[in-house]
């Protein structure tokens, strides 16, 4: 053992166990999650990758590098329990991942723990290694000792070197004779803490088979029920989740904790908040808000509450989300809110959405290692403390989007930082299979984003965010998704009306907006293209090269010439009978779609298609009002930024959501 390692640790201290308390346990994926193993358990190489040893770049840049050695699968089948595995003779296998590693240095950043000990309790001959990351990746051995037999390794382990980043994690390695893992744990100094109370809160829209199977887990793992007082689900569709199948079995195995409130559809924002609202009025330490079209990792409950009940401050702390259909993708590993924009950002360069633990593993991803530190947390699984709800109020009014950012904004203004919890986190649905910037959507991106810019932008006039917004009406208007643009101006409409009818809209606006899709054939979908005029295209591209997107620097004059193009060509008369290409959602891109009079366009979800149309009139009409209204808006910035904060403590309040309650909601049991 090297002289540092020395200082940072004793192996097999004999302090009184009793004087160490578990934050983390080792787990393995339950059986019906076994296309998740490699978030759990990875074999192959401790090595990580390699840096230089002056200036700490990689070394080696190509994708080779980057990629885990893929020809070494886990064996599913030497999982034994949740808590158990056997290690094949000869082999070595790491828990340096993203649910067993420790996250060393958020518990630096963010608590009091400044020590902590890794027990490992085995059966036969084997080894265990430690090892340890820094915040540029720097995988660096820790300590290995050999055991045989029934044992148990303890590892007392320093945090101080963590300040940027960096993990603990350990290894197994199997002698010539059978060598399993019984149980390992993470451990703080000292008693712990008294655990606080958990309000669990699913907001529903007429996904019962969702909330049914996340109960069915609670239920089935009764350790994450310990600190939930109230299981609460505000089911705000007309699929009732009381009404599936099943339902009464499992409710009666959630120890009567389970309490059902019917609601109108009120959003995103809506349910949240009657979470948020419910947890305080119960007395619970803490609301936990979760999507309905989740799987959860039960352990991630006690992960979250024990985090946050070490937290030297009240602390949002909100778990990740990975991708449901390919359940080793990462949507995103920590997020902000550039303030110039106004949009969710990176806030790391190298960060990438979309990350893939099966390519690359966590000891192979040297940004990984890197502590991110976020401005908000998705509300797919968020833990807030209601001492922080009962200060700065509850979500705002806002349905559906924008909710959790503004929410985490407001928090950081108030004092009260957000983490976004590495080694907990749900399967969600994923957002590559949507497109919620078209569509009856489009309002709520539009008016919630500027609602939150007019509550927090430092900027006098928002930065770009007007600006950006008159691109996104242009864009939506040459590609003749007027019906996107329709709700768009809508949403501007509304947003110069003011804040103070915001939750009298919350319950009609949606029936409002997709009234109109009657009126847009753009917003009109059938099954697939066989449902439409088969395409014929009047005049081929030119030279055969089809359509590309113009450079940065012809973009200006490009658009210039489209929108005249649009506002003066006469429709071609074959266009309004049949259309004149079939197009791939991937492939309905702004540049591409303007060039055309008419096409069948296929929807994200691969359900079904419309068929665009372009209209001159309505391009006129919608471009005239989408440029008055920007413009109105920037130049009353400062006037609408004062009136909406001046009106934010009141439409959050526990007063203004209780009158919404009351006239939207039928409670059950």
């Amino acid at each position: 053992m090297s002289a540092t390692a020395a200082t940072e640790l004793s192996v097999d201290r004999d302090a009184d166990a009793s004087a160490w308390h578990t934050i983390q346990r080792v787990i393995l994926p339950a059986q019906s999650q076994i296309d998740t193993a490699a978030l759990y358990i990875d074999q192959g190489s401790a090595m990580g990758m390699q840096l230089n040893t002056v200036g700490g770049s990689t070394q080696d840049t190509s994708k080779a590098s980057e990629v885990s050695d893929l020809s070494r699968e886990v064996h599913v089948e030497d999982f034994l329990s949740r808590r158990s595995t056997s290690i094949r003779t000869g082999e070595r296998i790491s828990f340096g991942t993203y649910f067993n590693a420790f996250p060393a240095s958020y518990w630096r950043r963010w608590t009091n723990v400044r020590e902590v000990r890794l027990s490992v309790r085995t059966r036969g001959v084997g080894g265990v290694s430690v090892y340890k990351s820094n915040a540029r990746g720097s995988l660096q051995h820790v300590s290995t000792k050999r055991v045989e037999g029934k044992a148990t390794s303890t590892f007392d382990l320093s945090l101080n070197p963590f300040g940027d980043g960096g993990w603990y994690w350990f290894d197994l390695v199997a002698g010539a004779d059978s060598f399993v893992l019984e149980e390992a744990n993470w451990l703080a100094p000292g008693k712990a803490p008294e655990s606080g109370s958990i309000t669990l809160e699913i907001t529903t829209l007429n996904k019962p088979d969702f909330c049914l199977n996340n109960l069915s887990i609670l239920a089935d793992h009764p350790e994450a029920l310990t600190n939930i007082r109230e299981v609460l689900i505000v089911d705000q569709g007309t699929q009732k989740v009381a009404s599936e199948p099943g339902f009464d079995a499992v409710a009666a195995r959630l120890d009567g904790k389970l309490r059902i409130i019917d609601q109108a559809n009120l959003g995103g924002s809506g349910g949240f908040a009657r979470g948020m609202y419910e947890a305080v009025e119960n007395g619970s330490d803490y609301a936990l808000l979760l999507d309905d079209d989740v799987v959860m990792e039960p352990e991630s409950i006690s992960r979250l509450l024990g985090f946050a009940d070490h937290c030297k401050a009240p602390t949002i702390v909100g778990g990740h989300m990975f991708d449901l259909y390919n359940r080793t993708v990462l949507h995103t590993y920590g997020e902000i809110v550039n303030p110039y924009r106004f949009q969710p950002d990176q806030p790391v360069a190298d960060q990438k959405l979309g990350h893939d633990f099966a390519r690359s593993n966590l000891r192979h991803t040297p940004w990984l290692h890197r502590r991110i530190d976020v401005d908000y947390n998705g509300w797919w699984m968020c833990l807030i403390p209601t001492r922080i709800i009962r200060e700065i109020g509850l979500s705002l009014p806002i349905f559906i989007k924008w909710d959790d950012a503004e929410y985490g904004l407001r928090a950081k203004t108030a004092g009260y930082p957000t983490v976004s919890m590495p080694g907990a986190a749900v399967w969600h649905v994923s957002w590559v299979d949507k497109d919620d910037m078209v569509g009856w959507q489009a309002y709520f991106h539009t008016r919630n984003r500027m609602i939150a810019a007019l509550l927090h932008s430092p900027y006098e006039r928002g930065g770009r965010v007007v600006k950006e917004s008159g691109y996104s009406d242009i864009k939506h208007l040459v590609s003749m998704q007027y019906y996107t643009a329709r709700g768009r101006v809508m949403a501007m409409r509304d947003i110069l009306k003011g804040p103070d009818q915001l939750h009298s809209i919350l319950a009609t606006k949606l029936p409002e907006i997709r009234a109109m899709a009657a009126d847009h054939p753009d917003a009109q979908f059938k099954e697939g293209p066989d449902a439409f005029p088969s395409p014929k295209m009047d005049k081929p591209p030119r030279h055969g090269r089809g359509f590309a997107a113009p450079s940065y620097t012809t973009l200006v004059p490009w658009a210039l010439k489209t929108i005249a193009r649009q506002l003066s060509k006469p429709v071609a008369p074959l266009s309004s009978e049949r259309p004149q290409a079939f197009i791939p959602h991937q492939d309905n891109k702004w540049w591409r779609m303007s060039q055309y009079d008419s096409a069948i366009v296929s929807n994200a979800e691969g359900t079904g298609a419309s068929w665009y149309r372009r209209d001159p009139r309505e391009l006129r009409s919608l471009l005239t009002e989408a440029g008055r209204l920007n413009a109105e808006i920037l130049r009353k910035w400062p006037q609408l930024r004062d009136q909406y904060r001046a009106a934010a403590a009141e439409i959050t309040s526990f007063d203004a959501w209780k009158r919404t309650f009351d006239s939207h909601s039928d409670e059950g049991n």
